[in-house]
């Protein structure tokens, strides 16, 4: 007889522990074939005779690309199977991944790289799913933070060994070594991921959980599953919680993409710094956003009650300080950039996971990937501005114009978290 407790089910535990890493695994993977791009730009722009305009509009596309695809696939992963999406969309980037770095020439490296962008986009919506069926509400906190660690394990990873491919093998090695590993994975995540409780013979996670009733959730699920894709969108789309989540979300990104996409080129031509310098500088950047990710989870899910809001709000205003300070200290300090970049870091992914777990927890798990896609397609309309805006703002007025850029955008993303201060998240019922 099977046990309807959590504690009690070893066998449940057991697969959700072998979901989880598995998920954290295959993400991980993810930014291993895409993080990648943004350390090898100095070396495209040089060695291809490339501009920062070009490579901003390039990012730019690709962030849209990636954005409305994360919002399709959230769409066909509440449909469909996770284990399916994800595999699949590691075998493409690897491929892909393997042509950018034979390729030497330009256009064909933007049709390439666009084409991985969208691919990029079967990664975080599967993960979503799994998590919203595996975990409850009052863990999700914790649960994405440590799922999170993956995204920045991987970028901690090619900021180390980048140095040394590049001394040893050139820049396109960046891109053959990543896109052989995702290649191999592809085939594990696929053998050792599967799909919700109830297709493994578990009775939902809410009756295990004891949050809600059994007969109200499945009726509701029942015709959350009947919802056409068209449906859906509108659903979510209405949700005035996920908008404002979305639109904050908008901002975050700015930050995010300006320092993850933009981080190696602004460090050696803003700062100074050497190639070994910014490798460990934007490690420093990665493995703190570890701790600020783990952070936020714990203390949103412990101390606010399941409220992502305010420590979201916080976060995004401390950032915009210390922005500013990273904006007027000596260039010539690489302690004190190191310093700024290592607390960026820390914010800008304790803010990142917190606005990511609001939009699933304002509406149902048979949704979660949907209203996930939604706020990431926002997100990566910031990632567009943060693409095509810095590298017209880094050409034109120089580096200080694009760090004003991300002053700003933290003040606006952490008003508009400020209006969701009070709110919880929703049961699924």
């Amino acid at each position: 007889m099977k046990s309807n407790n959590v504690k009690n089910n070893k066998r449940f535990r057991y697969w959700r522990r072998r979901t989880l890493y598995s998920i954290m695994i295959g993400y991980g993977t993810f930014y291993l074939v895409r993080q990648n791009f943004a350390l090898a730009i100095p070396f495209i722009c040089t060695e291809l005779n490339v501009n920062k305009i070009d490579i901003g509009l390039l990012m730019s596309i690709g962030g849209l690309l990636y954005g409305f695809g994360k919002f399709l696939f959230g769409l066909l992963g509440d449909k469909y199977s996770a284990r399916y999406v994800m595999a699949i969309g590691l075998l493409i980037s690897g491929i892909l991944n393997v042509l950018i770095g034979i390729t030497s020439l330009f256009p064909a490296l933007a049709i390439l790289y666009a084409l991985n962008q969208v691919v990029q986009a079967m990664g975080a919506p599967p993960c979503v799913k799994l998590m919203k069926h595996w975990y409850s509400v009052t863990e999700m906190g914790r649960v994405w933070s440590i799922w999170t660690m993956a995204s920045h394990i991987s970028s901690a990873m090619i900021t180390f060994y980048f140095p040394v491919v590049l001394i040893h093998y050139g820049w396109k090695a960046i891109f053959y070594l990543p896109g052989i590993i995702s290649i191999l994975l592809s085939v594990i995540i696929f053998n050792r991921l599967n799909d919700t409780p109830e297709t493994l013979g578990f009775p939902p996670i809410e009756k295990l959980s004891g949050n809600n009733n059994e007969d109200d959730t499945n009726n509701t699920h029942n015709k959350l599953e009947k919802l056409s894709l068209l449906e859906t969108i509108i659903l979510v789309i209405k949700n005035k919680n996920v908008l404002c989540v979305s639109f904050a979300a908008l901002f975050v990104y700015i930050n995010r993409m300006t320092f993850l996409n933009w981080g190696p080129t602004l460090l050696m031509e803003y700062r100074n710094s050497s190639n070994v310098g910014i490798g460990y500088q934007m490690a420093l950047f990665e493995i703190s956003g570890i701790v600020g990710a783990l952070a936020a989870g714990y203390v949103s899910d412990k101390l606010f009650n399941g409220r992502r809001a305010p420590v979201g709000a916080i976060s995004m205003f401390l950032l915009a300080l210390t922005n500013i300070i990273f904006r007027f200290i000596p260039k010539e300090s690489d302690i004190l950039s190191s310093i700024c970049m290592l607390i960026i870091g820390f914010l800008i992914s304790a803010t990142v996971i917190l606005v990511s777990v609001s939009a699933t927890d304002f509406v149902n798990k048979k949704i979660a990937a949907s209203a996930n896609g939604f706020t990431g397609t926002l997100c990566y309309i910031g990632t567009a501005v943060a693409g095509i805006g810095n590298g017209y703002l880094a050409y034109y007025y120089g580096w200080n114009a694009v760090v004003l850029l991300t002053i700003i955008s933290a003040i606006c993303g952490g008003i508009l978290l400020c209006t969701l201060w009070n709110k919880k998240p929703v049961a699924d019922k």
